[in-house]
C-alpha cells in the first residue's frame, strides 16, 4: 500500500469532498451550501462574484463597492484577494466548520496562481495539503503546475475543473 494512500485513509476515511464548477452562479452555491451539510469540504470552480455593498471612500468622492462571494455561517471560505475587478479568481473551498480543529490555512506563498488553491492542515503535527484547480481553455493552471518545482509532501487530494478535450 503506497504511503498517501494509507494517509488518505486514515485522515480522510469518514471526510466527504464535494467538488462542482458552477459557472458563475451564486443561486447553485448557495444551494449547494444549503443541501451538502454532508459534504465535509467543497471546491468550487469558477464562483460568482458579486457586490456585497457599497463603502464611503475617505480617498475619493465616489463610493467603492465591496465585492465578494456567497458566505454561509456552517462554511468557512478559503479564497486568495482579488487583484482587479477583471481578473476575479476561479476557486474557492469552502471548509465545515466542526472540522476547524485541524487549523486549516490557505497558502499563496508557495503555489501563487489565481486557479490554484492550496490548503494546509494539520493532523497528530504533521502537514497535509489539498488542491483545487480550475484550467481555463489555454491550461495556464496546468501549465504552472508543471513549470513550478514545488515538493509538497502529503498532498492528498488534487480536485477541480481540468477542461482537458478529447482532440479525437
Amino acid at each position: 500500500m503506497f504511503i498517501c494512500e494509507y494517509l488518505y485513509n486514515m485522515i480522510f476515511k469518514d471526510i466527504k469532498i464535494f467538488s462542482q464548477n458552477i459557472y458563475k452562479n451564486s443561486l447553485l452555491i448557495n444551494t449547494i451550501l444549503e443541501v451538502n451539510s454532508s459534504f465535509d469540504i467543497i471546491f468550487i470552480q469558477e464562483p460568482s462574484w458579486s457586490t456585497i455593498c457599497s463603502i464611503p471612500s475617505s480617498s475619493n468622492r465616489k463610493e467603492d463597492t465591496l465585492v465578494g462571494m456567497v458566505n454561509h455561517p456552517n462554511w468557512l471560505i478559503f479564497a486568495r484577494s482579488n487583484t482587479t475587478e477583471i481578473d476575479y479568481l476561479r476557486v474557492i473551498a469552502y471548509i465545515n466548520i466542526k472540522l476547524s480543529f485541524f487549523c486549516f490555512s490557505f497558502h499563496k506563498d508557495i503555489v501563487d496562481h489565481r486557479d490554484i488553491l492550496l490548503i494546509l492542515f494539520f493532523n497528530n503535527n504533521e502537514l497535509f495539503w489539498l488542491m483545487n484547480v480550475y484550467s481555463d481553455s489555454s491550461y495556464s493552471a496546468l501549465k504552472y503546475l508543471k513549470d513550478t518545482e514545488v515538493n509538497l509532501c502529503n498532498l492528498l487530494i488534487t480536485t477541480g475543473d481540468f477542461n482537458i478535450r478529447n482532440g479525437l
